[in-house]
């Protein structure tokens, strides 16, 4: 009977696997509904910066905002690239990875120098294996990301785009359109390009004055398009997670059916042996 203690034993541990699995995949579960509430709650405010950016705007006002300079030539650019800080969520950091290194090699191919900025212990322990330099390296942002976290990554960028010292800025992450919806894309956010307006213009008040408004949103603006890439990428991220360990629950639920059916046929064999081997016995004497 020493398979089907083997098999005993290893019904056993799929079982425990299975509960990790399913405990995981609550949790993930949990913590993607906070993470979409954030998307959502994001949303608006974001369209709002837009669309008063949109009215405002014009070219003669652009000339003498630094963040609308839109240079010539991209001599350097820096890439924010979001990963995360655990795995266990399938194919998700390996894709932003692959989107951020498409981005380099197209940026370098046009003769742009290309600073690297990772976010996650994922995207940090790749390029250290890879041998790519980092510029920063942040994996102090948890999965509930606040504005502060997002103005710490962007400001010394806008400063430096301002004193042309940069000429674009990208940030590499996922969109979140729904649980099953979560492509890595790559959104450029300095220089800022003015949002195309919607709809009827709305008729603002503007005071002090529209340079003055326009002074403190835009930077709010580029602040808020790496805070909303952030936690879109946080709700895709717990989207993946429980996927994937959904998936695995499920494998190993068929794992458990098959081995149940292996170690079934095997002590039926078992049973048929014994019994063949008392009625063989039990001829024996009688003969």
């Amino acid at each position: 009977m020493a398979k089907g203690r083997e098999l005993k034993g290893r019904i056993k541990s799929v079982e425990n696997t299975r509960k990790i699995t399913r405990t995981m995949e609550m949790v993930a579960t949990s913590k993607m509904k906070r993470a979409q509430d954030r998307v959502v709650a994001a949303r608006p405010y974001a369209r709002a910066l837009a669309d008063v950016i949109a009215s405002l705007y014009n070219p003669s006002l652009a000339e003498r905002f630094p963040l609308l300079r839109q240079p010539a030539k991209e001599a350097r650019a820096a890439v924010i690239l979001l990963t995360s800080n655990r795995g266990l969520a399938g194919a998700f950091n390996a894709n932003l990875i692959k989107e951020a290194r498409a981005l380099i090699a197209k940026l370098e191919g046009a003769g742009t120098h290309v600073e690297l900025h990772v976010v996650g212990k994922k995207g940090v322990g790749y390029f250290r294996y890879v041998g790519r330099e980092v510029a920063v390296s942040r994996t102090d942002i948890s999965d509930r990301p606040t504005a502060e976290d997002a103005a710490s990554l962007v400001e010394s960028l806008m400063a430096r785009f301002i004193s042309a010292d940069l000429d674009s800025v990208y940030v590499v992450g996922s969109r979140f359109n729904s649980v099953l919806s979560t492509p890595p894309t790559a959104d450029r956010v300095l220089p800022v390009e003015p949002p195309a307006a919607k709809g009827a213009q709305k008729d603002y008040l503007l005071y002090p004055s529209a340079e003055a408004i326009l002074t403190e949103l835009l930077p709010s603006y580029v602040r808020n398009a790496v805070y909303r890439a952030l936690v879109e990428t946080v709700a895709a991220e717990q989207a993946a997670r429980r996927t994937a360990m959904k998936n695995a629950t499920d494998n190993a639920g068929d794992m458990l059916n098959l081995l149940r059916r292996t170690y079934n046929r095997a002590r039926q064999a078992q049973i048929t042996q014994e019994i063949a081997e008392i009625v063989g016995g039990a001829s024996a004497l009688q003969g």
